[in-house]
């Protein structure tokens, strides 16, 4: 905690733009196992104190750096979550592995076609790039199709992936009536035990709008 104080603290005072926090499981994939399973403090620990550390310095008036989480992030509600966990001081989400894997796929998917060997989980779909990649379309649109023979298909497969993430994450936001980024705010979550609600702050289900139920009922 010593050292997330002070690293927020001290991006504060030299007015950077974007301070990254990490949360475990660590590494990358060629890191010891021990790293990426048990170093570090877990994601929700680590990001709920950051959001903590962040409000003091706000409420004395100083300046806070835009904040991203990261550290297991892999689909579009873990994103939603995040956001709203840190807000309003958490403006991104990193993600490195959850990408990876669609690109190690599609650069798979490329050397079993050119051998002529797709696996059957993969052949189901199609034979050729066009019927395999449901958003193969699209990046030719911005390629264009001549130049699709010089896009990796991992390429594509990543560009598949964020689509998804990009398409999930609109859908959670206009079902929380969230059309923007900065209308996103930790009342949208509420936790499911109370553990979670003394670690990050954000009420237990019983408690969540709480004042606006009585609020209701005496009225």
């Amino acid at each position: 905690m010593r050292e997330l104080a002070m690293a927020i603290k001290w991006g504060s005072r030299a007015k950077i733009d974007l301070l990254t926090i990490d949360g475990a499981p660590g590494g990358t994939g060629m890191s010891p196992w021990r790293m990426m399973e048990e170093w570090g403090i877990p994601s929700l620990y680590i990001h709920s104190m950051a959001y903590k550390f962040s409000k003091i310095l706000a409420d004395k008036g100083e300046r806070v750096p835009d904040l991203a989480f990261a550290g297991g992030f892999s689909s579009e509600d873990g994103i939603f979550k995040a956001l709203a966990l840190g807000a309003p001081f958490a403006k991104a989400v990193c993600m490195g592995r959850a990408l990876m894997i669609p690109g190690m796929v599609g650069k798979n998917i490329a050397s079993w076609a050119e051998k002529g060997d797709l696996p059957k989980t993969v052949s189901e779909f199609g034979t050729t790039p066009e019927e395999i990649f449901v958003c193969w379309e699209q990046v030719a649109d911005i390629v264009g199709k001549d130049e699709m023979k010089n896009i990796p298909l991992g390429a594509v497969g990543i560009f598949s992936y964020a689509d998804r993430l990009r398409v999930g994450l609109q859908q959670l936001m206009a079902g929380a009536r969230c059309f923007s980024l900065p209308a996103i705010t930790r009342r949208e979550l509420m936790s499911l035990t109370e553990e979670c609600a003394k670690v990050t702050g954000i009420p237990f289900l019983t408690e969540c709008y709480l004042e606006e139920a009585m609020e209701v009922l005496n009225s």
